[in-house]
Parts: structure tokens; C-alpha cells; sequence
């Protein structure tokens, strides 16, 4: 009968852990598709507000620019206005003058009084010819200012142009980004996973004479009695065989994965939910587990583990295997758990 007992545990392990790894990678693999898209999604609405607020900018600058081209075109019209009207006047000007001459030629009335009349519209000439060159000096300078306000508004069209380009090559840049980093997390994934099933497998070898010691889901479990006595976070000489030998694997684990895999083991401790006695030196269930977490990594760097590789967490009574306050229900729930998981 023990016999068979121990095939059909030998079964039930062969089979469950690589269910579990294949579960535990999609959910990886989800998760991270996830992250990547909340952190496309975030650059690309800081990169599109960026540019919101330039293209808000320039549009306003060319508002203005518009508005003076305007109130410029209506000057320039009000001048050419005004030279039309001067040169009205400059024509009627030099009809009278001639007028003037003919009749000095004829001979007709006063010399004196022909010749001051002749000075007279001269000097109206005169003053005609120079309002007349001061409105082309005028319209002369609103062209120029025309064809500055022309230049920069080219030059906000071109600012324009290439914003949006620089937009268009920072949205192909995030796309490439979250596919390579799509890529990346694949293979991490995938990788470890693979060293994931290689150390419970190893473990199962170490440890298969051991009726209390097993797999639950991707995580390596010890029963607490293996370890500790009851009550106490001092390993004892059976906790520290057990504890060894599992420090001896995750030293080899450490040799094959590769460094740029940010892997560590986290130890979680785990009572059952009787409540600490008041002669016990922790004040309840959480101080219990943290301790034998702490205990158990404090031995495993002892025998050589590397500490960066190493976690200890204490969940008390609250993360039970099993509900019930059978006697089984509780020696279930009172554990040490093994998960090799990434930082």
C-alpha cells in the first residue's frame, strides 16, 4: 500500500508542474503585454500633447501674422487711395498751368498777375510731387513688411511640416519599441520557465524520499515540522539537512542562468491560524512566518547562496492551502514555500 501511495504522488507530480508552468507563462506573457501597451499608450499621448501644444502655438502665431497682413493690405490700399487722389490733383494742376501758359502766350491779361499765378500752382506741384514720393516711400516700406510677414509664415508652414514628420518617426519608433520589447519578454519568459521546470525536476530528485515535502502549483513546499519546532524560528537538524541540500541546487541554478535574467527565489512563511500563545516571544501569526522566512534565507546565504537571488515574506494565517480548522486542514497550512520567480 505505501507502495502504491508513492506512485501515484510520483504521478501526480510528474504531471502537474508543467501544467503550471505553461499557466503561470501566459499569464506572464499577458501581463507583460499589458505593461508594454499602458507604456506605449502613455509615451504616445505625452509625445501627441507635445505636439498638440506646438501646432496650438503655430496656429496662433499664424492667427496674428494673418491679422497684421491684413491691417497692412488695408493700409497699402489706403495709400494707393491717396496717390490716386495726388496725381488727380497733380493732373489738374498741370492742366491749369497750361491754361495759364497759353493765355500768357496770347498776351492776354496781366503779365505780373499771369507769372504769380504761375508761381503759385508751382509751388502746389511742388508740394503734390513730394506728399506723392512720401506714399511710394510708404508703400514701398509696406511691401517689404509684406514680404517678411510672407517669409515667416513659409517658415511656420515648413516648422509645421516637420513636426508632424518628427510625430509620424516617434510613433514608428514606439510601435518597433513595444514589438522588440514583446520579443524580449518572450524569450525571457520562456527561458525562465525552462530553468524553472530544470530546478523543481532537480529538487524532486533530491528530495523524493521525503513524504511531507511537495508541489503545489509553482511553488516548492515544506511542511514547517520539517523544519522548525513548534512555535519556534530555530531551524532544526532535520530543517538544516533539508535545507542544504536545497542550497546545493539553487547553487547550480545560479551557474546556468544567465546573468541578465533578473530571477530570485522568494521564501514565504506560512502558519496555520491558532493563535500565538502569550508566552511565545512574537507577538502573532505574521511575526511567526516572517521570522522562519528569514531563518531560512539567513541559512541558505550561509551555505553560499547569493543573498541578491534570495526574498523572505511571512503571509501568517492568511493565505491558507486549505479552510477548515480540521488537525489536517492546519498541518497543511503551516509551510515553507519555494517559488522561483522573476524580480
Amino acid at each position: 500500500m505505501a507502495l502504491s501511495r508513492n506512485r501515484r504522488s510520483e504521478r501526480t507530480i510528474d504531471y502537474w508542474p508543467g501544467f503550471v508552468d505553461a499557466l503561470s507563462t501566459l499569464l506572464l506573457a499577458i501581463m507583460f503585454l499589458l505593461s508594454v501597451f499602458v507604456l506605449a499608450q502613455f509615451l504616445l499621448s505625452r509625445e501627441i500633447t507635445g505636439k498638440d501644444a506646438v501646432l496650438d502655438r503655430l496656429n496662433s502665431q499664424i492667427n496674428e501674422l494673418t491679422q497684421l497682413l491684413a491691417l497692412e493690405r488695408s493700409s497699402s490700399q489706403d495709400y494707393q487711395d491717396q496717390i490716386a487722389t495726388l496725381r488727380a490733383s497733380l493732373a489738374s494742376a498741370e492742366e491749369a498751368r497750361s491754361r495759364l501758359q497759353q493765355a500768357l502766350d496770347s498776351g492776354t491779361g496781366s503779365a505780373a498777375a499771369a507769372d504769380a499765378q504761375v508761381s503759385e500752382l508751382e509751388g502746389a506741384l511742388d508740394d503734390q510731387k513730394a506728399i506723392s514720393q512720401r506714399a511710394r516711400s510708404q508703400i514701398e516700406l509696406l511691401n517689404q513688411q509684406l514680404s517678411a510677414l510672407r517669409q515667416q509664415i513659409a517658415a511656420l508652414e515648413d516648422a509645421l511640416e516637420a513636426s508632424e514628420s518628427r510625430d509620424k518617426q516617434s510613433q514608428t519608433k514606439i510601435a518597433d519599441l513595444g514589438r522588440r520589447l514583446n520579443v524580449a519578454l518572450a524569450q525571457r519568459v520562456q527561458e525562465l520557465s525552462r530553468y524553472r521546470s530544470d530546478f523543481f525536476g532537480r529538487l524532486r530528485e533530491i528530495l523524493a524520499d521525503r513524504q511531507n515535502i511537495r508541489i503545489v502549483g509553482d511553488r516548492f513546499v515544506f511542511q514547517s515540522e520539517v523544519l522548525f519546532p513548534s512555535g519556534s524560528d530555530v531551524l532544526q537538524p532535520a530543517g538544516t539537512d533539508e535545507m542544504a541540500k536545497l542550497a546545493d541546487a539553487i547553487k547550480e541554478l545560479v551557474k546556468e542562468i544567465p546573468s541578465d535574467i533578473n530571477w530570485i527565489i522568494r521564501v514565504d512563511g506560512h502558519t496555520d491560524n491558532v493563535p500565538i500563545s502569550s508566552a511565545s516571544k512574537f507577538q502573532d501569526n505574521w511575526g511567526l512566518s516572517t521570522a522562519r522566512a528569514d531563518a531560512v534565507v539567513r541559512f541558505l546565504i550561509e551555505q553560499g547562496v547569493p543573498a541578491n537571488r534570495l526574498a523572505a515574506t511571512g503571509f501568517g494565517e492568511f493565505q491558507p492551502l486549505e479552510e477548515g480548522d480540521s488537525p489536517e486542514a492546519r498541518a497543511r497550512n503551516r509551510r515553507i514555500e519555494f517559488k522561483l520567480t522573476e524580480r
